[in-house]
């Protein structure tokens, strides 16, 4: 099978960590008999300064010729000391979500065994954790209209919802429940926000067509507290674009580190796949960057194009890395493998699974040696 993949690495490490998903998936090319095309394009800090434009229109076009996007990072310390600068890295991604129409944006959250004790709470919470987040992701108060008084003494942002936008995640993400544990929650605050009331009211009456599902409600605020008092409750949340930009990075951070967790965002038309951390601009070029997180947001891609055996032999050959102590700096800070080398690790063992070359007395700190 042959599909053409818009690349887009963006700023910081995103260049670094994309290099190791391109290197995993073209072993998975070289194994399945697959052809993958990519073509790059620029978007974010590294686009304005070559361009002026966060997401030039050739970066656009690539997209829309692509049979999907993989995204890396985006973002640069001069940005973020100045937020009025009026043109800013995160725009391009914000612009080309609402382009797309990716209305729906999924973070799977799973906890490796082996990492239980880098997580900031206790194992016994830890076990069995195994969640994924739906946030709506083209409409609320990101895209709400926004205005600031003439003497800069009062702001508002509008926070907008149809119910054509409720239904489409709604549906997503009641689908996906029915594939796992059958079980749904719905994060919202519903007595407080007349968002909120409509989201809850929509939910309530599309669950009916699903009624294998078990429905949960719960508001922001005590879904907070849950998510670290009892994670392994949930199964599949449902949230709006706000909530679930705050409540996925509260469950990423239980995992033991940033680096570990993808995402997808999809539209009616292509998906785009992303790992969730930032740029991380202070690791730029030191070969410490975690390539997991990209590694199995390029897995979601392959689930996406129905090439589902090859996703699940990338998942595991990140499962048999961590049982090997194949580890980041994020990880471990004293024993630890480079980004290059991690990504040549995972991509050797789904060429061989039997991993023969794999000698773990030549295993050495910041090195691996494949005999």
């Amino acid at each position: 099978m042959k599909k053409s993949i818009a690349v887009l690495s963006g700023d910081g490490i995103g260049p670094e960590v994309m290099r190791e998903a391109i290197k995993v998936l073209n072993s998975i090319a070289k194994m399945y008999d697959h052809t993958f095309e990519y073509n790059y394009g620029e978007v974010g800090a590294c686009a304005i300064d070559s361009t002026g434009d966060p997401l030039p229109q050739r970066s656009i076009d690539l997209c829309l010729g692509a049979d999907a996007i993989l995204f890396g990072a985006i973002g640069h310390p001069r940005y973020d000391k100045d937020p009025n600068a009026p043109v800013r890295p995160e725009q391009g991604l914000l612009k080309l979500r609402k382009f797309l129409g990716l209305f729906a944006n999924v973070r799977p959250v799973t906890v490796y065994p082996e990492l239980m004790d880098n997580s900031p709470l206790k194992v016994d919470r830890l076990k069995n954790v195994d969640l994924v987040i739906f946030r709506e992701l083209t409409g609320g108060i990101y895209f709400g209209e926004k205005s600031t008084t003439d003497d800069g003494k009062q702001a508002s942002d509008t926070c907008t919802y149809s119910i054509e936008e409720i239904e489409q995640i709604s549906h997503e993400a009641f689908k996906a429940a029915q594939k796992r544990r059958k079980k749904l929650t719905l994060i919202d605050k519903a007595n407080v926000l007349e968002t909120s009331r409509l989201w809850r009211k929509e939910v309530k009456r599309i669950a009916t067509q699903y009624p294998d599902i078990k429905v949960d409600y719960l508001y922001v605020d005590n879904a907070a507290m849950q998510m670290i008092i009892h994670p392994r409750q949930f199964d599949v949340i449902l949230t709006s674009n706000m909530f679930g930009d705050i409540i996925s990075d509260e469950a990423s951070v239980i995992t033991g580190s940033l680096g570990l967790l993808p995402s997808a965002s999809y539209g009616k038309f292509i998906g785009m796949f992303e790992p969730i951390h930032g740029s991380y601009p202070q690791a730029t070029g030191k070969n410490i960057a975690n390539p997991i997180a990209m590694i199995l947001s390029a897995a979601m891609m392959l689930d996406y194009f129905e090439m589902t055996d090859e996703a699940e032999h990338i998942r595991q050959a990140v499962a048999w890395a961590f049982a090997n102590n194949i580890y980041t700096r994020d990880i471990h800070p004293e024993a630890y493998l480079g980004t290059t080398e991690v990504g040549d690790i995972i991509a050797a063992y789904i060429e061989d699974d039997q991993f023969p070359w794999f000698n773990r007395e030549n295993l050495e700190l910041g090195s691996s040696t494949i005999i």
